[in-house]
This record gives C-alpha cells, structure tokens and sequence, in this order.
C-alpha cells in the first residue's frame, strides 16, 4: 500500500514538516529529503533509484513508512461494525490474519485502500499517510462512540522488502517470525513489543514491523547492520510498486475509481457480494455482474521514452480511449512501463495502443499485471 494526497492536509502550508522517528538516521545515512505527503522523508540514498530498486530485488531493502496511519480499532463486534465501511470480509479474519481492503462512498468510488489485521482485542488498521487525517475522522464518525478508534502517534513502522527479509530477521531478531503472507503477531524484542506481519508494498516477500518511535533506529540500525539490507527511499518504493501492478492512492485509486475498474475485485468476499451492507455496494455489485465502461492494465511503451501519468491513450485510429495512471522506468523490466485505463474492448494483452508522450505518438501494448511476478510466501 502506497500513496499520494487524496485531501489537503489538515495542516496549514505555513506548517513545519513531520519527520519520523527515523529522520536523524536517514540524514546520517545521506538521504536526499523530501516532502511527501507532509512527512519529511528519503526519496534515495547514495546509491540511487536504480541501485537501491535492483537490491531490493535481489537481496533485501529497509523503508520508513512511518507516515502512514496506524489505528487501534476496539470495542464489542468491532470486526462487524469495520465491515460497514468495506466490502473485506472482515468479520472472517481469524487472529493473526491481515486483509487488504478499501474504503468505498456511496457512488462505489474508493477513498483509500488499507490493511487491516485481526488482533486479540481488536483491529490494527494501517492507512495512508496523504489520506490519515480523513480515514481516521471518517472511521470515528461512523464507529464511535461503541466502537473506539485510537491512533498509535507513537509508533514508527518499518518495511523490510525482498528475498533475504526472513533470513535477515531470523538473525537480528529473536523467537519465531515463522509467519505466512498476510499473517501478524506480536513479538517482544530486548522487553519491546513490536507488530510483525508479513506484507508489503514491493511484490516481493517481506515484513512491516510496527515498533515504538522510542526504539525505531535502534532496530533500523541492527537491520541495516546485515550487510545484504540497504535503505530504500521513495522513489525505489514507487518503481518496485509499479513493476508489481500494485495500485497506488491517488493514481490508480480515488474516489471516482471503483474497485471493479482497479481490479480489486478479489478483495470482496463471497458473503459481502451476496449480503451487499457497505458503501456503493449497488454499484460496486452491479458493475461485477455487468463489467464495468474502464478497467486497469498494464502498457509497455515500445522504445525507451517513458509514459508518465496524465498521458493520453489513443486507439489505432487517434482517438482517446483513456489516460495513464502511473508510469516510468522498470529496473527489473528493463524499460518502461505504464498503468493506466481503457474500455474493456482495448483491454486484451497484445493489444496496440498509441501514447501521446510530449506530442508525439508513439506504440504501445496492452500486457498483463504485474509486470514482474510476484515473489509472496504464501
């Protein structure tokens, strides 16, 4: 889960930007900051974009996603009253389970997406940071005062992304992180509780460790300490995302994108479609059972020159069909790639497609997501 701003921030522009528990660290370290989001944050190291997204890939990467909300849902049948508000299957998480879902209004469009985990009293929701202020109001208005909404401003959160993840946390962290894909518990570190789950936002295995902001560089130092982990800033995070056709907020997700026309609909569950009881459920239901007019792919630009977001999709004969969503360079790929969206009748993998990029029109074809498979530890 990634993003960019769906609302103004809560904040005024005259207001200091956030850092996280991190930001000495990522200073020490030499990365070049940024605003994102309100957040101070890394968008490479020394490194570079390139560098950093090929380690991931082939070793192991650490982010601070600190700025994404983290919320503590409790309260009797809190998983019921959650339910209101997404079309997940909620109420079947078992302990210990994390669900990817989104929040939907009433015209069935999508006001974020979110993972929601199980825990012994309750939920543990993480949300994006652009959209935290917003989430969180709209999940007290419509939950409180019988369910409690709580968010952990104290917590940092950690993502340790790529193939060596396990082996680089069964050596720096005691007890067992024997953890399938979407599961999560509690482990206690030196006397610190952390949430470990096994998920991410890179298409490869990994983890996201929620840990006190207190103890935050502690742990990204001993992590980093493993030669085969480096830091990973934002920009890296953006590129692996698009290689594995992930949706980002405010892209390829908003509040005129349903999750029929994103290709979520994997994430409503079998009792949600025949029960209906959330948000847009009408619509949402309905373009399921009768397609819907656009829907997402992913598109490989012939030639080197990237197209980016806002780029306009033509069918053979100069006519606009649709826009690019994402796009850039793909490391792992090895040129660009794009995601954007098109009617169903130009949705078949192979099909060609012109792009208008700095205009000039230039070929492109329709190919299946993800453009890089997915590496997950099921």
């Amino acid at each position: 889960m990634n993003e960019t701003t769906r609302t103004p921030s809560s904040d005024s522009a005259d207001s200091p930007i956030k850092t996280t528990a991190l930001y000495d660290l990522h200073v020490e370290l030499g990365g070049k900051m940024v605003d994102f989001a309100g957040w101070s944050l890394a968008v490479h190291y020394a490194p570079g974009i390139m560098a950093e997204h090929k380690h991931c890939r082939d070793q192991a990467g650490l982010f601070d996603v600190s700025h994404m909300g983290q919320v503590i849902v409790r309260g009797d049948d809190a998983a019921k009253a959650f339910e209101r508000l997404v079309p997940g299957n909620i109420e079947g998480l078992k302990v210990g389970q994390a669900r990817y879902t989104v929040f939907t209004n009433e015209r069935g469009g999508v006001l974020d997406d979110l993972i929601v985990s199980r825990t012994d009293d309750g939920l543990f929701v993480v949300v994006n940071a652009g959209c935290r202020d917003a989430d969180i109001a709209h999940m007290r208005a419509c939950l409180e005062p019988d369910i409690d909404v709580e968010e952990l401003t104290d917590h940092a959160l950690l993502a340790l992304q790529g193939p060596a993840a396990a082996d680089v946390l069964r050596t720096c962290l005691p007890g067992d992180i024997d953890l399938a894909f979407m599961q999560t518990r509690e482990i206690i570190v030196d006397g610190v509780v952390l949430r470990l789950s096994r998920l991410g936002y890179t298409g490869e295995d990994g983890f996201e460790l929620s840990v006190p902001n207190r103890d935050a560089a502690k742990l990204a130092r001993q992590l980093l300490a493993d030669e085969r982990v480096l830091p990973i800033g934002l920009g890296a995070r953006d590129s692996l995302r698009l290689e594995a056709g992930l949706c980002l907020y405010g892209h390829e997700l908003s509040p005129d994108i349903t999750p029929i026309e994103a290709g979520l609909s994997w994430t409503i569950g079998k009792r949600r479609r025949q029960e209906g009881g959330f948000p847009g459920s009408d619509v949402i239901l309905a373009q399921q059972e009768n397609d819907p007019t656009k829907v997402l792919v992913g598109i490989r630009p012939e030639g080197r020159a990237p197209a980016r977001e806002g780029t306009e999709i033509n069918d053979q004969d100069g006519q606009k069909i649709g826009e690019v969503t994402s796009g850039g360079f793909g490391p792992t790929v090895g040129g660009p790639i794009s995601m954007g969206y098109v009617p169903p009748t130009h949705a078949e993998p192979g099909t060609s497609v012109d792009l208008l990029i700095r205009g000039k029109s230039h070929a492109a074809r329709i190919k299946p997501l993800p453009f890089v498979p997915h590496r997950y530890r099921r």
